[in-house]
Parts: C-alpha cells; structure tokens; sequence
C-alpha cells in the first residue's frame, strides 16, 4: 500500500512539474538557460520530450530545446490579430511601424554583427541598411539625426533586452539618447537565431499586399486526407483556445465548428491536463479560464486609472444589445474622471484627456474579446458587446432584512480573463 502511495506522489509531482514546464513556455515561449528564468528552464529541459509530443500532437508547433535555449515555435491561430503589438518595455505604448521596420533591421544588422555591438555601432548599420532604395520607394528613412529617432532604436533595443537577445556589458541607452554616451551589448546567436518563427523564409515569398505576405508566410500545406484534415482541425481550434481569450463559435468555418462540436469534450480536456485552464462553454463559445491568472498579457480587471476605466465601460455596456457610439464613451468617462478625481492620476481630467483613457480601454476590451470596433449608422466610430462581456454585468442591488437570503437569480460579476501570447 505504502508502495502504491508512492507512485501516487511522485506521479503527481511529475505531472506538476509538467504543468509548470508547458505554463512556462506559454507564458515566455523563449526561454534562456540563464538569468531570472533559469528555473523554468530547467523543468522544460527535464520534461522535453512529453512536452514536444504533446505541443506537436495538439498544436503543430515544434519545441526546440538546447543546452542554453528552449524555444516554442509558435504559429498563432490567427496570424491578422492586431490587438497584442510588440510594446515599448518603459510606457507600455504599442510599437509604430516605423519602429516594427527598425526591429527588422536591427535583427539584420545584429545577424551580420560581432559578438558585442555598441549601440552607436548599431545605428550606423542600421542607417546603411535602411539606405536600401525598396526601403525609400516604400517611404522608410532612419539618419538618426533627431532624438525621437534614436528614441525609437532605443525602444526596440530595450525590447531585444527584455527577449535576451542582447545583454548589456556597460553604457547606459538614455547617454545615446541624448547624445552624451554610448552602450556596449553582448550578442545572444541562440537566441537571435530562434527569434523568427514561421513555415517558410520570408524571402520565399511573393504575394504583393501586407496581408497577402502575411498569410504566405505562415500558409499550410493543404491536407489531401481525412486524417490530416482532423489533424490540422485540431492544431487550429487548440491554438486558438490556448492563444485566445474567447473562442467565439461564429467566427469559425462551417469545418472547424463541426469538429469543435463533436470533439469539444477532448480538446478542452487535454488542454486542462497540461496547462491547468478551466473550459467555461458557453452557447456562442468556450473560453479557457485560468485560476491563477498569470498566463495572460492584459489583465481584467487591472489596477490603475486604466484598468478602472476599462472596467465602468464593461459594466456600462454589458447586456447591452445593439452598437454604441464612441462619442457616447468619451461623454461617460468624462464625468467618470470627475467623479473619481480623488483616484484616478491628475491628467485624467485634462481637457480631451477621455478620449485618450476611453480609446485605450477599447482596445484593452477589443483584445479581450469583449467588445468589436463597428461603425453606427450615420458612420461615426461605435462598439458594439460581445457576449462575454455578459461577465461583467452587475446585478442589481437588492436590500436584505436581518436573516433574509439573497435571491439566486442575483447576476455576479466574473473578474477572470486569460490571454496567452
């Protein structure tokens, strides 16, 4: 008996571990040998193989593992989601797309660089490669003859900081912004090498538009059989509940809502056995909710002026059917703003400042799947609900007398959201 205890527990304990190992990837799909993540390195390196043969099985994506790098290839289950740019690691402001063309660069330039690269150094290359005449036809100059240039190197150089692909040996980034100073950095190869993730080289492809170029790169070869039409079914849907927040059933194929309907069931179960998510199914979806929270990059609620903002839009419009126009928002957070002056930061009540603080909690709700940018009838911007954002509806309030239970058709408000990246 004591025996069969045993097994239990170091059964158990594998399979936590396991758990911790496949949230670890979700959460930082790049994960270094060193630094803060070394634990979690490890436990990935120690469960390697039942890790890789449950993401390639589930989800088509291929773990690479090494003695200094493990990295998830992650294709995404929708590769036009625009709602999680890259973002500036000090503001927390999406990346423009001056500055995603100056990561691309700084990638190249990096690919051809020593093992350390000073900042400066890496302007002067970057500058050399943007001298390409594709880049200028396409209206793309770097001279870095102006601080709000170097500020967007700066940007993406604090981000390849934060991936690992640099590391810094001395200087300082703000001495270059002001033109006072330099920085020297380290260059991660492993690193920089298993950054790029997608089916084919970007030099291979043809296609004429963004969009176009976009779905080339990451193209799958069509299936030509039953079983490998139900395989990629599958890497799809499981994408898209891990990647997701909500899995709406009206924005799948006639195919992918067939086989979630009748294999719905497994998929959310081997998805709660690895990572820990909980299926919430509902009648327009399911979404994997997680109990601990920490496998998401916008939170719901969140604290702050912002995350406080968000939460009264999602109140305000929960239950609510129809579209609701933008201008309506701006006009409720406005009094919101004097309403909580005490709480919210000083520039909440500037003049204008609510269509700032309302158009960043819409995208907040947008990538979570709660609401979606419409047009209203005469044209002007508006939002219209999705049926999540039922979670936030506040019942009413109801008065108890002394010994009283309260009704059970009062409504709750849910505050758990996932989103993984």
């Amino acid at each position: 008996m004591s025996d069969n205890r045993l097994g239990d527990a170091l059964a158990a304990q594998r399979a936590e571990e396991v758990r911790r190992a496949a949230r670890a990837l979700l959460r930082r799909p790049l994960l270094r040998a060193g630094g803060s993540h070394a634990d979690e390195f490890r436990l990935v390196r120690q469960h390697v193989a039942e890790l890789r043969t449950w993401f390639e099985r589930n989800t088509g994506w291929a773990l690479l593992v090494d003695s200094e790098v493990a990295r998830l290839r992650r294709i995404p289950g929708q590769g036009d989601d625009p709602t999680h740019p890259a973002r500036d690691q000090r503001t927390g402001l999406p990346f423009s797309r001056r500055r995603y063309v100056l990561f691309c660069l700084c990638l190249a330039s990096l690919e051809r660089a020593e093992q350390q690269i000073a900042l400066g150094r890496l302007a002067e290359q970057v500058v050399l490669t943007a001298a390409d005449p594709a880049l200028t036809a396409a209206g793309i100059t770097f001279t870095m003859a102006d601080r709000e240039q170097r500020a967007d190197l700066v940007a993406v150089v604090r981000l390849l900081l934060h991936w690992g692909v640099l590391a810094k040996v001395a200087g300082d980034e703000e001495a270059f912004l002001k033109s006072s100073g330099d920085a020297l950095y380290d260059v991660d190869r492993r690193v920089l090498a298993g950054l790029l993730v997608s089916r084919r080289g970007p030099s291979t492809v043809h296609a004429g538009g963004f969009e176009e170029r976009l779905a080339e790169l990451n193209a799958e070869v069509l299936p030509d059989s039953d079983e490998l039409r139900n395989r990629a079914l599958r890497h799809t849907l499981t994408r898209r509940l891990l990647d997701d927040p909500v899995l709406y059933l009206d924005g799948l194929s006639e195919a992918e809502s067939a086989y979630l309907t009748s294999q719905r069931g497994a998929l959310t179960r081997r998805i709660s056995e690895l990572t820990g998510l909980v299926p919430e199914v509902r009648a327009e979806g399911i979404a994997m909710v997680d109990p601990d929270d920490d496998l998401t990059d916008l939170r719901m609620p969140e604290q702050g002026t912002d995350g406080h903002v968000a939460l009264l839009i999602a109140e305000y419009l929960a239950g609510r059917g129809g579209t609701v126009p933008l201008a309506e928002l701006h006009h409720r957070v406005a009094g919101w703003a004097l309403e909580h002056a005490g709480f919210w930061r000083r520039s909440a009540t500037l003049p204008d400042a609510e269509t700032e603080l309302t158009e960043q909690a819409v995208d907040r709700l947008v990538a979570l799947g709660l609401l979606a940018r419409v047009q209203s009838d005469d044209g002007a911007p508006a939002v219209r609900p999705r049926p999540a954002l039922d979670r936030y509806r506040v019942g009413e309030t109801i008065l108890l007398e002394p010994g009283q239970s309260a009704p059970r058709s009062t409504a709750k408000k849910s505050t758990k959201g996932k989103r993984t990246r």
